[in-house]
C-alpha cells in the first residue's frame, strides 16, 4: 500500500494533467480592456519612500570623521550626468536636478524597466 492510498488521494494519469501556460483568465479570454488611473485608486494612499541619489563616494571612517563643515565630498558622477531615482530602495528612473522656486526638485528623464 502506497502513502497516497492511505491518504485517500485519487490516482491521476498523464491525460488528467493539464498545464496552462497562459496568464490570468482575463488575459486568455480576449483582448485586454484599457486601464485608467481609476483602476489604481486603491493604492493611491499607500506611502512609499522616494530617494534621488546624486552620487556615491567611498572612504574610510577615519576620513569621514575628519570632514568639517564646508568640506567638499567628491562623488562618482560627472556634472550633468543623470541621477538615480529610487522608490522603496528599488531603482525606477533616472532624472535631472531642477530648481523649483527656491527648492531643489527632480525631473524624470528615463524610466528603468524591471529585470525579470
Amino acid at each position: 500500500m502506497s502513502p497516497d492510498d492511505e491518504l485517500g488521494l485519487p490516482q491521476l494519469s498523464e491525460g488528467d494533467l493539464a498545464f496552462d501556460t497562459g496568464g490570468p483568465a482575463s488575459m486568455r479570454d480576449g483582448p485586454a480592456q484599457p486601464k485608467s488611473a481609476s483602476d489604481l485608486e486603491q493604492v493611491f494612499d499607500v506611502p512609499v519612500m522616494v530617494s534621488a541619489v546624486l552620487g556615491a563616494s567611498r572612504m574610510p571612517i577615519g576620513e569621514l570623521l575628519r570632514l568639517a563643515p564646508g568640506a567638499v565630498l567628491e562623488l562618482d558622477r560627472k556634472v550633468g550626468e543623470a541621477i538615480d531615482i529610487f522608490v522603496n530602495n528599488r531603482l525606477v528612473a533616472r532624472g535631472e536636478v531642477v530648481l523649483v522656486e527656491e527648492r531643489l526638485g527632480v525631473t524624470m528623464t528615463e524610466i528603468v524597466k524591471a529585470d525579470g
